[in-house]
């Protein structure tokens, strides 16, 4: 797990999608932590994403560096306490501007059921599982 952190943090930005209804839906991300060992992402309630993950929780992320891309894979699940989105607007604070951890709209999830995989042309690919 703490090679995906590692990846998706040096990226910075990578790609989430989601389903609503039959019609995936991809739209950049930038939030990563690790929190009582467990990988989250973070946004908020009031977003379609948010709304399309309690729906359907499987998601895929997508990211590249340049010679690397990884896709992955696993189930989202919403953590409503307060600690963990206080630890992610720690690691984020440009974020404190738009989100409070007590604002009812701050959502942080953590993956279960993951899997990574890393690709490269040079590479046989690389399964991570978490």
């Amino acid at each position: 797990m703490k090679e995906v952190y590692e990846f998706l943090k040096k990226v910075g930005t990578y790609y989430l999608a989601t389903m609503d209804g039959d019609q995936p839906r991809v739209r950049p991300f930038g939030t990563i932590n690790i929190f009582e060992d467990k990988l989250y992402i973070q946004t908020g309630k009031s977003k379609d994403v948010s709304k399309q993950i309690q729906k359907n929780p499987k998601v895929e992320i997508s990211a590249f560096d340049g010679h690397v891309w990884i896709r992955l894979t696993g189930t989202l699940v919403r953590d409503d306490r307060v600690e963990p989105k206080k630890d992610m607007l720690e690691h984020y604070p440009d974020l404190k501007a738009m989100y409070d951890p007590e604002d009812g709209n701050t959502e942080t999830l953590y993956f279960k059921d993951a899997t990574a995989i890393f690709y490269s042309f040079t590479e046989a690919p690389k399964t991570v599982t978490f």
